[in-house]
């Protein structure tokens, strides 16, 4: 016997959206069971992965200085050395980078709490025809850090509707405890046009989402898992009241010591990262993240010998990427007078696949200050063959044929040097060396 259609029909459209529900579930599901096994892999610095997905690969030209401040201050900004990345936004404004360049400049001036710098930042961005919806968040952002809430809200209240109203809306509630007013806005934002702050707050609805896994959970947990995501969204400054609200009441919670700790980093509170960090080692010493952390706040700290032990042991327990580690373990080195150890890891560092020429060029580096010209000489001649439109390359060519005698092959290589970029006054002084 034939079913009707009208029986059929909505039979197989309950059918279907079961499965999708089914499908969603078990995403939810996968989700919030690797967070859960890893609540703190986003301090993983993921540079391989970022890189590619910021900076892009193609060659740019390299009398466009703007844009190469820019692309060098997003790599620094990706590694957190945020004061690095600041001077390099800094370069790129005043080759007239425009609002790209303002933009990133105040995020890393937001970073580095230099609250009048981004105050000025702004007015320049609205000199420069940003558009309103970003001034709104950017100077309510920095209501927030400075601890106007008042001002916050009533300059929030009386914006325009955009996601980044509801976006500087949710912040506020987190901060208030109003989480019920928070999720609203979230959603908000979610259901937005702005990609970035969709992802943000697609971070911290999933704080929330992590919490009511828990039904016996305290709020302690739930302040934590906000200050965390807040951390991810790149707002430390706000996380730190946060969690330490958390780590005066329970100084045996670890994740949150590790946050703290972390967050005071970026933040450059060295001191007090590294009293965080410890307070987190003395709970879990295995743990590669606290060990690799530790050892950014002991570098900090211009205690390189304590730095390079810390970044071996996160090496040792497993953590990742390898070649950042390495080139911090080799950039510690450097400062603390040890060429060899520096020498050793670039050395390990140019082996690796797909090694990008900053390795090269540190191997290089390192290679003549300790007087092995000619295994600078062997690599500068690789790096030129692998990447034969980078000046640098050519620069370090030049050099290390300068201290082989070779002086003609300097001088070409200086040559072609000033070729792909006419304006390196390091090349012009060589050359100068050489007549």
């Amino acid at each position: 016997m034939r079913v009707p259609a009208r029986i059929v029909v909505p039979v197989a459209l309950a059918a279907f959206l079961a499965g999708l529900l089914v499908a969603f579930l078990w995403w939810q599901i996968s989700q919030s069971t690797a967070v859960l096994s890893d609540p703190l892999s986003f301090l993983k610095p993921n540079l391989r992965s970022n890189i590619a997905n910021t900076i892009p690969d193609a060659p740019i030209d390299p009398r466009d200085k703007a844009l190469v401040h820019l692309r060098q201050g997003d790599l620094l900004a990706l590694r957190g050395e945020w004061k690095e990345a600041q001077d390099e936004y800094k370069a790129a404004v005043k080759a007239n980078g425009g609002l790209p360049a303002l933009r990133k400049l105040a995020k890393a001036q937001l970073q580095r709490r230099d609250i009048s710098g981004v105050r000025s930042t702004i007015g320049k961005m609205r000199s420069a025809g940003a558009r309103p919806e970003d001034l709104l968040l950017l100077e309510s952002v920095v209501s927030l850090r400075a601890g106007e809430l008042l001002e916050a809200q009533n300059v929030l209240d009386a914006a325009a509707d955009s996601p980044q109203k509801h976006y500087g809306l949710a912040l506020l509630a987190i901060i208030q405890g109003n989480h019920e007013i928070a999720q609203e806005e979230l959603a908000q934002v979610i259901n937005g046009w702005e990609p970035v702050l969709r992802s943000y707050a697609r971070t911290l609805q999933a704080a929330y989402d992590e919490f009511m896994l828990f039904p016996e959970g305290s709020n302690l947990h739930l302040i934590t898992l906000l200050a965390r995501a807040l951390a991810q969204s790149q707002e430390c400054e706000l996380a730190l009241p946060l969690l330490v609200q958390v780590t005066t009441s329970n100084d045996d919670y670890r994740d949150a010591w590790i946050v703290q700790g972390y967050c005071e980093l970026i933040t450059e509170r060295s001191q007090d990262a590294l009293a965080s960090l410890e307070q987190a080692y003395n709970l879990d010493p295995q743990k590669p993240e606290i060990q690799y952390f530790l050892a950014r706040a002991y570098a900090d700290m211009a205690q390189h010998e304590n730095a390079i032990t810390f970044f071996e042991y996160s090496l040792a327990n497993g953590f990742e990427p390898e070649s950042e580690i390495r080139r911090l373990i080799a950039k510690s080195a450097l400062e603390n007078g040890n060429a060899a150890i520096a020498l050793s890891q670039y050395e390990a560092l140019t082996q690796m696949e797909d090694a990008p020429f900053e390795m090269f060029d540190g191997y290089i580096t390192a290679s003549l200050a300790l007087g092995n010209h000619e295994e600078a000489f062997i690599k500068a001649t690789e790096a030129t063959t692998r990447w034969p439109q980078n000046a640098r390359a050519w620069e370090l060519l030049g050099w290390a044929c300068m201290e082989t005698d070779l002086t003609d092959e300097a001088r070409e290589a200086f040559g072609k040097a000033l070729e792909i970029n006419p304006n390196l006054k390091s090349v012009q002084e060589k050359l100068l060396e050489l007549n």
